[in-house]
Formats: structure tokens, sequence, C-alpha cells
């Protein structure tokens, strides 16, 4: 039974000890990270046609920066570009391909890390975004679409795993709220504007590797 309990205890110790110095002495995280977006998305009716709007999941590299402040509270900014199929749904017309449109959601959120400085770091955060509409595909049956810009809350949570003294895996939940409304123009002989107002609102699931300068 000895012989089982010293390896188990020198694990246990391994894992809620420190690994080197506090984390304030070494502030800043650079991190890149895979992120799965997956959007949580209900819509108002569209006007004049009926059916709902829905916003395709995708897959997005991403970069961010973290700051410590303390040893368990840090400020982290992320900045990606993901790109989105939208199709409305169930209207009078069937199901239409409203095209493309490429999202730009800097994020800023502080965080409160439980344990900073152990090989096993779980953490827990809040902040705001603003999300960029941008580079619209307006598809076959769209003359025109616009997205109006939008700012909302954001909630995280995540660990980090510290191989080493400088090098760390992430794994990042986050639920972003993003809601835009929406205005096409189609392409019939009358110039025709349907309007709606998507609630986007994505699970981003994140996965990464970080280093800390120091």
């Amino acid at each position: 039974m000895k012989k089982l309990f010293l390896p188990l205890a020198a694990i246990g110790l391994n894992v809620i000890s420190p690994i080197t110095n506090a984390m304030v002495e070494d502030p800043l995280v650079l991190r890149l990270r895979w992120l799965v977006v997956s959007p949580d998305d209900h819509s108002n009716e569209i006007s004049l046609i009926n059916g709902t709007a829905s916003v395709s999941t995708n897959i997005t590299p991403e970069f961010d920066i973290s700051y410590f402040f303390t040893d368990n509270l840090a400020a982290e900014l992320i900045t990606a570009y993901t790109r989105h199929q939208v199709k409305a749904n169930g209207t009078v017309l069937g199901n239409l391909n409203l095209g493309e449109v490429s999202l730009l959601p800097p994020t800023l959120t502080l965080q409160w890390h439980f344990m900073p400085n152990c090989l096993i770091d779980p953490y827990l955060g809040s902040g705001i975004n603003y999300t960029i509409f941008y580079g619209v595909d307006s598809g076959p049956i769209a003359q025109h679409i616009e997205y109006e810009n939008s700012f909302g809350g954001v909630i995280q949570a995540g660990l980090n795993f510290n191989f080493t003294d400088h090098w760390h895996i992430n794994l990042d939940v986050k639920k972003v709220w993003i809601d835009t409304d929406v205005t096409v123009r189609t392409n019939s002989n009358s110039v025709v504007d349907l309007k709606t107002s998507v609630d986007i609102d994505p699970w981003i699931f994140g996965l990464g590797i970080g280093y800390r300068f120091g």
C-alpha cells in the first residue's frame, strides 16, 4: 500500500505546488488557439416573407494576449476573424441563401485564476465584446445586405496546463452575446427591404498553446 501511496502523493503535491516564481513577475502571456464558433442563434420573423435567419458554425484561428496584474487577476484581449454562412429558413419563398458575412469580434475579459502558480490553473472570467460585421457576400437572391455592429457581454471558463515555466496548453469556453439588425434589399423588380433582428450569441470553444515571457 505504501508503494502505491507514495507515487500518488508525489503527483498530488506536484499539481498543487508552485512551479517557479509567482506569475506576476512574468505578467505577459501570448497565446494561439483554434476556435469552434457555434452560434446559439435565433431571430425575429423576417418582415414580409416570414421565416427566421440562421448562422453557420465556423472553425478559425485566434490570437490573444493576457496581462497579469497580480498572481490571480489577469486581463485577456482576443482577436479573431470568423466567416459564416447565413440562411433564411421557412419563409413563404422556402429556404433562402443569404450569402456570407465576416465577423471581427475583439473581446476583453477580466479573469480570476484560482491556482496561478500550479501545474493546473483553472480560471473564470467576464467582460465585453464589440463585433464588427464586414465582407458581406449577399448571395444569389439579395442585391445588398446590411448588418449593424454589436456590443455585448461575455463570460468564460477555462484552464491552463503549465507543463514548463513558460509554456502551457489552454482549454477555454466562452459565451458571447452578439445581436444585430439585418436589412436585406432584394433583387426583385421593385425595391423591397426585408428586415429582422438576429441574436447570434455563440458558444466559443478554444484549444491552444501559450507562452509566458520572463
